[in-house]
C-alpha cells in the first residue's frame, strides 16, 4: 500500500450502505487532511459493490467507515465481508464508527464487528480509544 504524500496515511472513508448522511463524512475529510492525510470520500449510501472498487482504485492505508443513521452494525458486517473477501484488501486496516446501532451498541455487537474482520469500532456506545492513536500505529508499522 502507498503511504500519503509527506508522512500521512492513504486513507479511503465511505459511509455504509443505508446511510445517507453526508456531513460526518465532509467532517472526517477535513480532520484527516489537517492530521496530513490523503484522503478520498467515496461518499454517503456506498454499496458494497461499489466500495470495494472504490477501495482498490485508491490503493488505502486504512479504510474508515461511517455511520449516522444507527444501521451501521448490519451494514458494516456486509461492508468488511466483501472487503475481506478481496485478497489485495486483506491486510489493510479497516475501522468502523459512528452510530452503529438505533439502540446503544452492546458488546457483543462490537466484538461480532472485530470478530468479522474490523481492526477497531468506534462507537457513541463504547469509544474504543483513540483513532488518532490508530492512524499513527498504522503509520509507524508502514514506516518500519
Amino acid at each position: 500500500m502507498a503511504v500519503g504524500s509527506g508522512n500521512g496515511l492513504s486513507i479511503v472513508i465511505s459511509s455504509t450502505a443505508s446511510d445517507t448522511h453526508t456531513w460526518n463524512l465532509v467532517f472526517l475529510r477535513m480532520y484527516l487532511e489537517e492530521l496530513g492525510h490523503d484522503v478520498v470520500n467515496l461518499g454517503p449510501c456506498v454499496a458494497e459493490d461499489e466500495l470495494v472498487p472504490g477501495c482498490l482504485d485508491a490503493r488505502p492505508d486504512v479504510i474508515v467507515l461511517s455511520s449516522v443513521n444507527g444501521h451501521g452494525f448490519r451494514d458494516g458486517l456486509r461492508a468488511i465481508a466483501r472487503i475481506r473477501e478481496h485478497p489485495d484488501l486483506r491486510g489493510v486496516t479497516t475501522v468502523i464508527g459512528g452510530k452503529l446501532d438505533v439502540a446503544a451498541l452492546t458488546a457483543d455487537q462490537e466484538r461480532a464487528l472485530a470478530d468479522a474482520g474490523f481492526d477497531a469500532v468506534f462507537s457513541d456506545s463504547h469509544p474504543g480509544g483513540s483513532f488518532v492513536a490508530l492512524l499513527a500505529g498504522v503509520r509507524a508499522e508502514l514506516a518500519s
